[in-house]
């Protein structure tokens, strides 16, 4: 249920049970009792769109599970250090789409990681900048990645080249080069990968620009969240309709779509970085302890 319709049945009741203490007693009982019976259907109505949401949001296991345990997040976690993570990309990490940049994935990312570590210190900074493409965002890492020190590099990429049909084995090479000078600083690294919209999947190099940054990923030795087979997912297996999952202009993803992107994302970061090698000098069990 919308948060204006929330407020306005509450306003409702609150009108209905001042309304009762003004009747006679019978009358007035009788009104009270139906307005407890409009709070009951009212909470039962906000309950169930809670429930199905978090339901629908859910992915068959391995589509959202990163492949390669996040060894340095790992190592800062297990060490009581602070989590830096820097979220690079286009529109999609800016928020385009969201009601507000509260609920952009990288906003909503750090509310999850933060639920999932209570005691640890995570801080996600949106570097998200709308219609920029691989070449735009690697002129912008020294000054706004590699600067901060990142523990963690989250890079969106590869929708606006789709949808400007440029030539998709190029970003390839880009993200090649960015991903190098990531490694360089001992960062670790997540690309995410186009979205599964109307906009995008009209596209003849939708789907080949999906298997080029997986087999960057795979080629570089880093981690890949598959966002365009989540929301194929999300539409194809769960029925989920495009009007819920994104925004009205059938490209950028909305509350409800960032939400469930920053879930997912979140517990496979939470997961990856509780499966690291012996040799890190840390082990899951005493991650999960501590955290």
């Amino acid at each position: 249920m919308a948060q204006a319709d929330s407020v306005y049945h509450v306003h409702t009741l609150r009108r209905v049970l001042e309304h009762a203490l003004q009747l006679p007693e019978q009358a007035g009982m009788r009104l009270l009792v139906a307005g407890m019976m409009f709070a009951g259907l009212l909470g039962s109505a906000e309950r169930a769109p809670a429930q199905s949401a978090s339901q629908s949001c859910s992915v068959a296991s391995d589509l959202a599970r990163l492949d390669l345990p996040l060894s340095h997040v790992a190592q800062r976690l297990a060490d009581g250090e602070s989590v830096k993570i820097i979220a690079i990309g286009s529109s999609s990490t800016a928020g385009a789409g969201a009601s507000s940049r509260a609920f952009s994935y990288p906003s909503r990312l750090e509310v999850e990681l933060r639920t999932r570590f209570p005691r640890a210190s995570i801080t996600v900074i949106n570097r998200g900048v709308g219609g920029e493409e691989a070449p735009q965002m690697l002129a912008r890492f020294a000054r706004s990645v590699i600067a901060e020190k990142p523990d963690l590099v989250l890079w969106q990429v590869g929708s606006n080249a789709v949808l400007r049909d440029h030539d998709v084995v190029k970003v390839a090479e880009v993200i090649r080069e960015g991903v190098g000078q990531l490694k360089s600083i001992g960062t670790d690294v997540i690309l995410i990968d186009p979205q599964f919209a109307p906009r995008v999947i009209e596209k003849a190099d939708s789907e080949r620009m999906v298997a080029l940054i997986a087999a960057a990923a795979k080629r570089q030795n880093i981690d890949l969240f598959r966002r365009f087979a989540v929301m194929r997912y999300w539409r194809e297996v769960r029925h989920v309709a495009f009007a819920r999952s994104l925004a009205p202009d059938g490209l950028h993803m909305n509350d409800w779509s960032y939400g469930c992107m920053a879930n997912l994302l979140a517990s496979a970061i939470a997961d990856a970085s509780a499966r690291v090698p012996q040799t890190a000098g840390i082990s899951a069990a005493s991650s999960a302890q501590r955290y």
